[in-house]
């Protein structure tokens, strides 16, 4: 086992034999760190923060080992801390778990076998701490997570449905059949948006809950499914719709999560045109190089704000209101490339049009 596989202890001891002596049993068994105050141990813990377990003699002259374990547990709350000292000092070892959160103290003089059994029970309870914090900070996250989709969509889904309700209240008074078509035209809008949320969720927990499954892609096949679905859209937009592949060797991934990227990002695309303008288009380029996908989506719609670029991949962020739209569909993006071990690149200015590009390894 090299020193850099080995457990790494720091000792503490004002007394140098101490050192030196431990230092020559443990050498071999761990990477051992030593220092004959606690200021130099300081700069041990800020220089290695790999360090998994402190050993401190009690009585020192600048201050005791239960006073520096009290001391450093803010800044350095992870080391397990273990105590060496004499009988007559039992008080203070009392002392010393109530306030410093001693993992376990040693009676000097120490026994080698004694320490050995401290240090690894001491390394076990570091890596399930360790491990248990890690858990804690993702179950935190998935609770906020959770929290805010709760709200968000208990929010966006109850919109539309009193969108709904206030038109159908609207048209049981009205004998004007242009007033009621204007009134159904709202009805649909408001349908269409809760569509879409919906099948944004749908996206989202096949994201995360489902298995990825490594399958041969032929992306022509892809490309002419997408094709089919947005004919009808970019016909009714006046949008053109360009493609283009190149595939000359053989790619693997996940189909379900390609097409969720590639159906969230034309979506978009779409949706943020530039209502007045004539030459508007989308383009779809796929190119396979080198066990590489690179897969770009440019139009040039509204573009999107320098200050939301950072932010457009945010659960629930929306960089504008001039469309419907859940917040969730470049959320998805991000969350399937993960899956996909892919990245994402986005150059965009207002007014002129955005690029998405998208690099994803074969598996």
């Amino acid at each position: 086992m090299t020193a850099r596989d080995k457990i790494k202890i720091l000792y503490i001891d004002d007394e140098a034999n101490n050192l030196i002596s431990f230092k020559a049993a443990f050498r071999f068994d761990y990477n051992v760190l030593v220092a004959n105050n606690t200021d130099e141990a300081l700069k041990h813990l800020h220089n290695n923060p790999d360090i998994c377990v402190i050993l401190s003699d009690q009585k020192m002259p600048d201050k005791t080992g239960v006073e520096f374990f009290e001391e450093i547990r803010p800044s350095y709350p992870n080391p397990v801390r273990i105590l060496l000292t004499g009988y007559a000092d039992i008080e203070s070892v009392i002392n010393a778990i109530n306030k410093g959160h001693v993992f376990r103290y040693i009676k000097k003089p120490w026994d080698e076998q004694d320490i050995r059994s401290a240090i690894d029970e001491g390394y076990k309870f570091y890596i399930t701490s360790s491990m248990l914090a890690i858990k804690n900070e993702e179950l935190q996250k998935a609770y906020n997570e959770l929290d805010k989709f709760a709200y968000s969509a208990t929010h966006d889904m109850r919109g539309p449905i009193l969108s709904v309700l206030g038109v159908i209240d609207l048209a049981k008074n009205s004998d004007n059949i242009q007033d009621i078509q204007d009134m159904l035209g709202m009805m649909e809008n408001a349908m269409l948006k809760l569509d879409n949320y919906i099948q944004n969720i749908h996206d989202y927990y096949n994201i995360r809950r489902g298995e990825v499954k490594i399958t041969d892609i032929h992306f022509e096949d892809i490309v002419k499914d997408m094709q089919d679905i947005y004919e009808v859209t970019s016909k009714l937009s006046r949008t053109a719709f360009t493609t283009g592949t190149s595939q000359p060797e053989a790619f693997r991934s996940d189909e379900i999560s390609l097409k969720i990227i590639l159906n969230n990002l034309l979506s978009n695309a779409f949706k943020y045109q530039q209502k007045s303008k004539q030459d508007k288009f989308v383009d779809l380029n796929i190119e396979v190089a080198k066990g590489i996908a690179t897969i770009t989506v440019k139009d040039n719609g509204i573009g999107i704000p320098e200050s939301s670029i950072s932010h457009i991949f945010n659960m629930f962020y929306r960089a504008t209101n001039e469309e419907l739209g859940s917040g969730f569909g470049l959320y998805n993006v991000k969350d399937a490339l993960g899956k996909l071990g892919g990245e994402i690149a986005v150059e965009s200015k207002e007014g002129e049009g955005t690029v998405f590009r998208i690099t994803i390894p074969s598996k």
